[in-house]
């Protein structure tokens, strides 16, 4: 490589010839085997996936908008395991191993930098969870523990320890935490799966669902009909409406979630850390930047908007967290749609219609779990709906059997 960088610095006769991350735009055909409505880091994974590992190459990855433009491009970029149920334990390490290893697979820099997150506890009652949170983690192969003050004082130097009057008495402190760059995650996938024959089409909105019985026959899209052998949803906090024009209704709830960002400075922060009585959590980008976010919003809303409470709130508990804070600019806010289920895990596999596969209710935590969806979800495709033992426990009918994984209070800060 510096060898032919060198050439084609001093040469005048070596033309560099770049091949195009994604191919041009084309004409949708009429019938795939695997339409994935989504374009998204989910749905993009699981068309990377199909095409590489199961030879399913027919496949049309459907987006309303632009790809990686929802969702993937509004989150924080928080990648960890340290959830409290061994179903959610085992589903996120699986996620954060492949997440390791992304850079290689795709020959493409996802930027991911392993840093570890501390979520601090304020109360006795938080120290026995998070020890409870520390074995459970162990047990599933996590590198979870439970450290006190002097460790944490250690770990982060600059934290207010006492914030709003509420001392810190210990801290879940998760080695495997880590932060990779979104956008890159669903352009390798992207790269990946068009590279393998895979189609995505941009600006091309799905407007109905054509059923015969409970099957899938086509979907109709601004673009044209496309008939199908099955399909994939995947549209994150539209996931709900999508469901509703296929013919069955979805328990999700449509929240929006803000978060910010401020000024670029040197690098102090190192983990990620958030407060789980102030329900905030504060991390530093490779730019220097310092990104800060909490709980969702109160009330149900499909809509991307920034507010003033919110931004008002969370400065003030960052500064509590770190009141030098208060001196910094602020440079910009934003806002997702989240589809909350009332357990916090997500709804993967089968839905009442037979060719008809769910990627929802990831509310908060679906950019972590980018890499195993994908996986799950294309051997779930592959063979025809036979669901992978990893993602059975988050199947639709676990809320007509009451068999809920609660994953409330997995963290200080919804994600």
């Amino acid at each position: 490589m510096p060898f032919a960088l060198l050439k084609y610095g001093l040469g005048d006769d070596y033309p560099y010839e770049r091949e195009p991350d994604l191919p041009s735009p084309t004409e949708l055909k009429g019938h795939y085997d695997v339409v994935i409505i989504g374009g998204g880091g989910h749905g993009l994974a699981t068309a990377y996936y199909l095409a590489k590992y199961h030879g399913i190459h027919n496949v049309a990855v459907l987006e309303k908008g632009y790809l990686g433009g929802g969702n993937t491009a509004r989150n924080t970029a928080v990648i960890r395991s340290n959830y409290l149920t061994p179903e959610g334990v085992k589903f996120y390490s699986a996620s954060v191993r492949l997440f390791e290893n992304l850079s290689n697979e795709f020959d493409f820099n996802i930027m991911y930098s392993q840093r570890g997150q501390l979520t601090l506890a304020h109360t006795d009652a938080t120290v026995r969870a998070f020890r409870q949170r520390a074995e459970v983690n162990k047990h599933f192969g996590g590198r979870t523990e439970l450290i006190d003050r002097k460790a944490i004082a250690e770990l982060v130097p600059t934290l207010n320890l006492n914030p709003a009057g509420l001392p810190v008495l210990a801290g879940l402190w998760h080695r495997d935490g880590a932060t990779a760059r979104h956008d890159a995650v669903a352009w390798g996938y992207a790269k990946g799966a068009s590279q393998r024959g895979v189609e995505l089409h941009q600006l091309t909105e799905v407007t109905g669902i054509e059923r015969s019985g409970d099957t899938v026959a086509a979907v109709n899209t601004n673009r044209g009909r496309i008939s199908c052998g099955c399909v994939v949803q995947a549209v994150a906090g539209h996931s709900a409406v999508l469901a509703k024009r296929a013919g069955f209704d979805l328990p999700l709830v449509a929240y929006p979630l803000q978060a910010m960002v401020t000024q670029p400075v040197k690098p102090f922060l190192n983990p990620l850390v958030s407060s789980s009585a102030l329900h905030c959590y504060v991390q530093q980008t490779s730019r220097g930047e310092l990104v800060f976010g909490g709980g969702s919003d109160p009330y149900p809303l499909y809509n991307t908007r920034s507010t003033l409470s919110l931004k008002e709130s969370l400065i003030a508990s960052a500064i509590e967290m770190f009141p030098f804070m208060s001196e910094m600019r602020l440079l910009r806010q934003w806002a997702g749609i989240t589809d909350m289920t009332t357990d916090y895990s997500p709804i993967m596999g089968l839905s009442p219609l037979r060719n008809y596969y769910l990627d929802a209710g990831w509310g908060t935590w679906g950019f972590k779990a980018t890499p195993i969806c994908g996986k799950s979800m294309a051997e779930l495709v592959a063979s025809g709906g036979r669901v992978p033992e990893l993602i059975q426990p988050f199947a639709l009918t676990r809320f007509d059997s009451f068999q809920q994984v609660n994953e409330m209070g997995a963290t200080a800060a919804s994600h």
